[in-house]
């Protein structure tokens, strides 16, 4: 069994949660490597760059624009380039990771089935063509591989993409590995529109609007929904001592200042906050601030803690709570994925830290692989419809399974939500496809049948899909029992998650 320590060498503790992570299912893998990928590149390194009149990077500098957001540009005045158009076709760009590549850098298992990232992605946009195209356009797509590490490739991809060749119309990513900065890159200096899955809060789409849409969450309506339940869950306010342990991060800070500590000020509550060392580069520091996070707590009391940190300190941070024997209520949520995070850190070592733990999420999670009606907890519509054109394609069963099911929250239902919400907002663009035709159309878009999230809603200054969230336990599933009832190759999941609270709207953001 795995003891609770802490480990100098980063990717070490990353190796020993990834055994953990292969009791999990395919598409928890794949997600939870995007999420580890994406925390360890560094998000911070704004690029000092600005958009030039033809649409592309220019070079005058943007220094500073983290910490002063901007009100977000009008779809009005978006760019009427049509670059990457053509009479007959549209180039959309795909960027995956090679995770069997990350895999076995990080330690890996090298069985991610990233082969199935290119045959999702292919298979729903032959859909689209065979269909007759987009007025008569058939999408290109351009799948790239990168290394989300390789921060001067994903740069000089950015640069490819918006200046040179293979020029991009849009730039769609439907798991989130292409993220912080480089989306900014991509559609702050290079005016390319781009559908992305990672999110932080409102600050980032308004430095990208209006062509980042986001189909994950504005972290600043998560952030606002958290203080509502854990209010009205007696986590906050009242006699509950409350704690804030954040990363050092520009957008840590940022949610820190501008979202949960206001949303906190109206329910009364001041909490102690402490700052960690959160760079992938900073072991040693991390490991020795959260230590002293913990010990501030737990002498402090502190009976309801709030992370607000990515992957590289929230792992030891909940390693220092379980070697200090201090487990209070954390108030988990869609921010830095810390639900899932910690899903894939139980049952050992750390079962008394996050068994039981509640948190706000907009994901449908909680629910049935398989092909069962909705009413029989099922997929959801949007899912249901990529499983069935899927299923009629590849009817054949896998590992076992009665059926060909795909996972509800795996990477073919991802890449194929991600891919009809292009086609949609292309389509009703017009005949006349161009970036600001093109963008209009997506702030039109409402009730789409998402993937992820059950319906997404777009609006002009409303740039993530997301419109409900769901509170939900952590579930440690062994011994199995009834909570946990979905099954992967007829065997009960060893962790789950379990709705506790079903979906209301989420809380309304300025800005957003």
């Amino acid at each position: 069994m795995d003891t609770p320590t802490l480990h100098v060498n980063p990717l070490a503790p990353l190796g020993r949660s990834w055994r953990r992570l292969r009791r999990r299912p395919v598409a928890m893998q794949v997600r939870t490597i995007l999420l580890i990928l994406a925390v360890i590149v560094g998000l911070v390194l704004w690029i000092d760059l600005a958009p030039s009149s033809d649409g592309g990077a220019g070079a005058a500098g943007a220094a500073g624009a983290a910490e002063v957001a901007s009100q977000p540009t009008p779809v009005s005045q978006a760019s009427t380039s049509t670059r990457g158009v053509t009479a007959n076709s549209i180039n959309v760009v795909f960027p995956i990771v090679n995770l069997n590549s990350e895999a076995g850098k990080l330690g890996f298992a090298e069985d991610a089935e990233y082969g199935e990232q290119q045959k999702a992605i292919n298979f729903y946009v032959d859909q689209i063509n065979n269909a007759g195209g987009i007025h008569g356009r058939k999408i290109n797509p351009i799948i790239v591989q990168f290394d989300p590490q390789d921060e001067a490739g994903m740069q000089a991809l950015c640069k490819d993409w918006t200046e040179g060749s293979p020029a991009a119309f849009a730039v769609v990513d439907g798991l989130g590995a292409w993220s912080g900065d480089d989306e900014l890159c991509i559609t702050q200096q290079g005016q390319t529109p781009m559908i992305a899955a990672w999110t932080t809060t409102s600050q980032w789409t308004q430095l990208g609007s209006p062509y980042l849409w986001w189909t994950g969450p504005d972290d600043a309506a998560v952030l606002a929904a958290l203080v509502q339940w854990g209010h009205s869950a007696k986590l906050l306010g009242g006699s509950a001592k409350v704690g804030v342990v954040v990363g050092d991060r520009t957008s840590d800070q940022d949610a820190l200042n501008q979202d949960l500590l206001p949303d906190l000020k109206k329910i009364g509550v001041t909490p102690t906050v402490v700052t960690v060392a959160s760079g992938s580069n900073e072991t040693a520091t991390t490991n020795s601030d959260v230590q002293l996070a913990v010990e501030r707590f737990k002498a402090a009391g502190i009976t309801s803690v709030i992370p607000l940190v990515e992957e590289p300190a929230f792992f030891p941070y909940i390693g220092a709570e379980t070697s200090q024997q201090y487990f209070p209520k954390l108030l988990l949520s869609d921010y830095e994925q810390s639900v899932e995070l910690a899903l894939g850190l139980i049952p050992v070592p750390y079962e008394k830290a996050l068994d039981g733990q509640e948190g706000v999420t907009t994901e449908t999670l909680g629910g049935f692989d398989d092909a069962r009606p909705e009413s029989q907890g099922g997929y959801d519509p949007g899912v249901r419809a990529c499983y069935t054109s899927w299923h009629k394609a590849y009817p054949k069963p896998v590992a076992g399974a009665s059926s060909y099911y795909i996972e509800e929250q795996g990477p073919i239902a991802a890449w194929c939500s991600a891919i009809k919400l292009f086609a949609t907002a292309a389509t009703n663009a017009g005949s006349d496809l161009d970036r600001r035709t093109f963008v209009t159309a997506m702030s039109k878009i409402t009730d789409f049948p998402g993937s992820l999230s059950p319906v997404w809603t777009f609006g002009p200054d409303k740039f993530y899909g997301p419109t409900e969230y769901q509170v939900v336990k952590i579930h440690n599933n062994v011994p199995p029992s009834s909570q946990c009832k979905l099954k992967t190759n007829h065997k009960p999941q060893g962790t789950c998650w379990v709705s506790v609270q079903p979906f209301k709207p989420l809380p309304s953001t300025s800005g957003s």
